[in-house]
C-alpha cells in the first residue's frame, strides 16, 4: 500500500543478490584494504619508502571521502532543497 493509491501495493524492482553485492562493495573493500596497508606500513616501516607509502595509502581514502561528501552536498535532495 502507498499514500497515492492505498488499494494497490507499490511494486519493487527485483534485484539479484550477486548484482547488488557487486554494485555496492568493491570500493569500500578497496578503501579498507588501502587503509590497512597504510596503517601497517606506518607501523612496520618507519623510514624511507614505507613512510611515503603510508602517507599516500592513508591520504587516498580521506580524499575520496571528502570528494564524495562534497558531491553529496551539491546534489539536490529528492525531498526538495539540498541534501
Amino acid at each position: 500500500m502507498n499514500a497515492v493509491s492505498p488499494e494497490k501495493p507499490m511494486p519493487f524492482p527485483p534485484v539479484s543478490a550477486s548484482r547488488s553485492f557487486v554494485a555496492v562493495w568493491p570500493w569500500p573493500i578497496a578503501l579498507g584494504l588501502l587503509t590497512t596497508f597504510g596503517l601497517l606500513s606506518a607501523l612496520l616501516g618507519q623510514h624511507g619508502v614505507w613512510l611515503v607509502l603510508s602517507w599516500a595509502a592513508l591520504s587516498i581514502p580521506l580524499i575520496v571521502t571528502v570528494i564524495c561528501l562534497i558531491r553529496a552536498w551539491r546534489r539536490p535532495s529528492s525531498k526538495g532543497g539540498l541534501s
